[in-house]
């Protein structure tokens, strides 16, 4: 029977979203061109992983450490610009192009530190990505607040797996230190392989979130605002008049201009429109209103959905759009978060019974 090493059927994987990705045409890639280059890295290296440790082809050894010592900095680029206002690789981000060339040279040179090195490397950018997440969603201020949450949850994911594989390589070099390395070639297989599948669902999920693919629920119908999420950082401080103040702001301006119907609203944007710095943004909307940006805007567009689903008989997949949303498995997750019911049962009970 043809023997199929797992690493391939990831990349199998990889490659359907990858497809996915590249669909969504040429305007959408400058928005996630680094997301798509690191499921592609994902994708080429879970086939040389496949390669090596399933047919035992030595000779694509010394291509794994370089493409390995890319996945880093490129994870934390990729997450850096949902952190910030400026997409894209500048000149001044050539040092993140060391590891992967101080890699290539030790391999050429001195192949002694190159494990040491890419430890080090993912070690060092997976509490980088931790960092960034310490902000909670409204951290990723250019991220869309359709989907921000997830692209938190990814970039999570993202910081605990790069440190996952450094302490991975630490447990082989134990093994080679203790047992001649007697079960290393188990170790690295199948941890490489989880650990390129846990990479690669972080760079599709924050790919596609930005490509545009719980709390306790009421007890009623009528629209509360949900307590504040656990991921939230807790805020010693209670609202200042100025918090109020910018939040009330915040308030009139979602009423009067219906921000929350721009599906790509992201907390840079509100910013920009209210002149402030996105994180007093982020601040008032945490202390005022006791929860995330991301939910506060979700929770104008599920108001607006209930509406829609209560006063017309428009179809629920036209009623997600009107409402602020791209994909309709963001629709239903918020709305099931703020009603604690999904739009058809909700529009169910909300109509009156025929005569």
């Amino acid at each position: 029977m043809l023997f199929v090493p797992l690493s391939f059927l990831v990349a199998l994987f990889l490659a359907v979203f990858l497809v996915r990705l590249l669909r969504e045409g040429r305007d959408s890639w400058g928005t996630h061109g680094l997301f798509l280059a690191l499921v592609a890295i994902h994708l080429i290296q879970s086939l040389l992983v496949g390669l090596r440790w399933g047919y035992g082809l030595t000779a694509v050894l010394p291509i794994l450490p370089v493409m390995a010592s890319l996945v880093p900095a490129l994870s934390f680029l990729a997450f850096r610009d949902l952190a910030g206002e400026r997409p894209g690789i500048a000149v001044a981000d050539w040092p993140h192009a060391l590891p992967a060339l101080v890699t290539f040279l030790l391999l050429v040179f001195w192949r002694a530190p190159v494990d040491l090195i890419i430890i080090a490397n993912f070690l060092g950018y997976g509490a980088g990505l931790l960092w960034l997440a310490r902000l909670g969603p409204d951290g990723l201020i250019a991220a869309r607040l359709d989907g921000a949450w997830r692209s938190y949850r990814a970039l999570q994911l993202t910081g605990l797996a790069l440190i996952a594989s450094a302490l991975t390589d630490v447990a082989i070099s134990l093994d080679m230190l203790w047992s001649g390395g007697r079960y290393s070639p188990m170790v690295v297989s199948a941890a490489t392989t989880l650990i390129l599948l846990l990479l690669g669902i972080g760079a599709v999920t924050a790919g596609q979130e930005e490509a545009g693919e719980g709390e306790t629920p009421d007890d009623g119908h009528g629209f509360e605002t949900p307590d504040a999420p656990t991921d939230i950082p807790a805020s010693t401080k209670s609202a200042t008049e100025d918090h109020r103040r910018l939040a009330a702001d915040l308030d009139r301006l979602m009423t009067e201009k219906r921000l929350w119907a721009d599906s790509d609203l992201n907390l840079a944007r509100l910013a920009r429109r209210l002149g402030m710095p996105a994180r007093a943004v982020s601040e008032a909307v945490n202390r005022v209103h006791g929860i995330s940006v991301s939910h506060y805007v979700n929770n104008h567009r599920i108001a607006e959905a209930c509406r829609l689903l209560t006063d017309t008989d428009m179809p629920i997949t036209r009623i997600l759009f009107e409402a602020g949303f791209i994909t309709k498995s963001n629709f239903n997750r918020e709305f099931r978060r703020v009603t604690g019911e999904n739009p058809s049962d909700w529009r169910r009970c909300a109509l009156p019974p025929p005569p």
